[in-house]
């Protein structure tokens, strides 16, 4: 796997080359957001390969506009079949060994990276969008873009987006060092084509939907006081987790790019640790975890670990404002 990663870092480092400027002067944050669009408007199939530090994963996504409607399939196409469909605002799950699912929700999660489906409009406060340059992915000619947080302290990706289609056909994540963390790669692709098996989404019998407690009006006796710039809650919840005696605290935060969550339960629970701190990372998610004020503080996202500590660090009860 180290093998795989350091030749897919030497590769990035060929990708780009010079071309003719663009016909056109269309910003950099203007044609992200044609990508916006067009992942979600257009009749596309894509087959692509997902690599992280885990490994590296084939999937197919199909995706579909039917009488104003979306349909969408993310299949992986090796191992097990684990197949996750969307009609409209429902997103349906099937997997081996587990009932099948249902929640709602505006796309399927992990079927294109979360990049694709921001508002650039609303992003371009917080974020620069750098052109690069072109080159050519899946024999395509793309273009190629940075997006990059103004405050240094999340992470950054590199779009690699059709010239003709505005499809993404290659997106890296990387850390604050530069270092990819993960990869969305396309091998093949085919617009304006319908599947079959995508229209017969339209009659399909599906799972039952999962109701999901709203818990958006939860109010807490803590916040963090330091906040990435763009930073808002979205939602808060308080729910018991198994092993604890008291219910934990979580709310949830987002930039429309990146989201976290700050998780608070009583020090001295069950399940709580007793002192001291903790930071892991893998891949792109943080777990900072410390233990102060008779108040356990989890901070669980996608941000660098520097990041997720600070906001862990700036948590205050009310009683020590």
């Amino acid at each position: 796997m180290k093998q795989l990663w350091c030749a897919v870092s030497l590769l990035a480092g060929s990708l780009f080359f010079s071309s003719n400027a663009p016909a056109d002067t269309i910003s950099s944050g203007a044609l992200l957001q044609q990508m916006n669009v067009a992942s979600q408007s257009l009749n596309y199939e894509l087959a692509f390969i997902s690599i992280n530090k885990q490994g590296v994963e084939s999937l197919r996504y199909r995706h579909a506009r039917l009488a104003s409607k979306t349909y969408a399939q993310l299949l992986q196409m090796d191992g097990p079949r684990r197949e996750v469909v969307q009609r409209g605002g429902e997103i349906s799950y099937f997997e081996p060994g587990l009932e099948p699912f249902t929640l709602t929700g505006d796309y399927i999660v992990d079927s294109l990276p979360s990049v694709v489906y921001a508002d650039f409009k609303k992003l371009s406060s917080s974020y620069d969008f750098i052109a690069v340059g072109r080159t050519r992915i899946a024999d395509r000619l793309c273009e190629v873009i940075r997006v990059v947080s103004r405050d240094g302290t999340r992470y950054s990706y590199i779009v690699w987006m059709d010239t003709e289609t505005k499809l993404p056909l290659r997106v890296d994540l990387l850390d604050r060092d530069g270092e990819t963390l993960e990869q969305f790669r396309v091998i093949s692709f085919a617009v304006n084509q319908m599947n079959p098996s995508i229209q017969a989404l339209e009659k399909a019998n599906l799972p039952p939907l999962l109701a999901v407690p709203d818990d958006k009006n939860v109010n807490f006796a803590w916040a963090p006081s330091w906040l990435p710039q763009g930073f808002k809650a979205v939602s808060s919840s308080k729910r018991p987790l198994p092993g604890m005696e008291l219910p934990v605290e979580s709310r949830l935060y987002t930039d429309g790019l990146f989201s976290f969550s700050v998780n608070v339960s009583r020090a001295g629970t069950a399940g709580a640790t007793s002192s001291g701190e903790q930071l892991l990372r893998n891949g792109r998610r943080t777990v900072s975890t410390e233990v102060r004020d008779n108040m356990e503080i989890t901070v669980v996202g996608e941000l660098p670990p520097q990041t997720a500590k600070r906001i862990a660090d700036s948590v205050t009860s009310r009683a020590t404002r």
